[in-house]
């Protein structure tokens, strides 16, 4: 008989005999050890995630909350952008807020503007009313220092005004062509009233 089961012409005559492999140990302990590694790998990663030793008084906070966010609920906002007559010749748009000031009696109004011709200088105000439909500027023209804008075409400011916060009516903010040409309204966008 071969090594197979079978001798020479065994398959002809029908008595082979199945192979069997003998139990090897080597085998079954790697496997074992294999096994016991994923094991150990997986229990590892649970307690790295659920680390028990780790106080969860002693973690960062998942929301910092700074004094600069307290205006947030009484923040009127605004978005600008350039007049549909002047499309085409100037694109220019920005941002604008108006928010308490550092006391009860002060408003404090930011803007910033981008796509600006680089180098112009451009006066701004906050007025009353909507853009198109001006109700009178609020504070006096010494308070908005012009906007300079730098290479990038983009330039910001703020005033600080001596009158309380609104807490209603129409505001919007505008961006004049230039000192020389201050009427010529080259961005204007109104504001929108905090949500309560």
């Amino acid at each position: 008989m071969g090594p197979l089961g079978g001798g020479r012409g065994s398959a002809l005559r029908g008595d082979t005999e199945p192979v069997v492999q003998p139990f090897s140990p080597a085998v079954s302990e790697s496997h074992m050890r294999s096994t016991a590694l994923f094991a150990l790998a997986g229990v590892s990663l649970a307690v790295t995630a659920c680390n028990p030793f780790r106080s969860p008084f002693k973690q960062a906070p998942v929301v910092q909350v700074s004094a600069g966010d307290a205006n947030v609920n009484s923040r009127w906002n605004g978005i600008l952008a350039t007049p549909a007559s002047l499309a085409g010749a100037v694109q220019m748009k920005g941002s604008a807020t108006m928010t308490p000031g550092s006391n009860a009696g002060n408003t404090a109004i930011k803007v910033e503007l981008s796509n600006a011709s680089p180098g112009g200088i451009h006066p701004w105000q906050l007025h009353r009313g909507q853009c198109g439909i001006d109700e009178g500027l609020f504070g006096t023209v010494e308070s908005y220092k012009a906007l300079k804008v730098d290479e990038y075409g983009r330039a910001s400011g703020s005033a600080n005004l001596p009158h309380a916060m609104p807490i209603a009516g129409n505001f919007y903010i505008s961006v004049g062509a230039s000192s020389a040409n201050p009427e010529m309204i080259v961005a204007c966008g109104n504001l929108a009233p905090p949500s309560r």
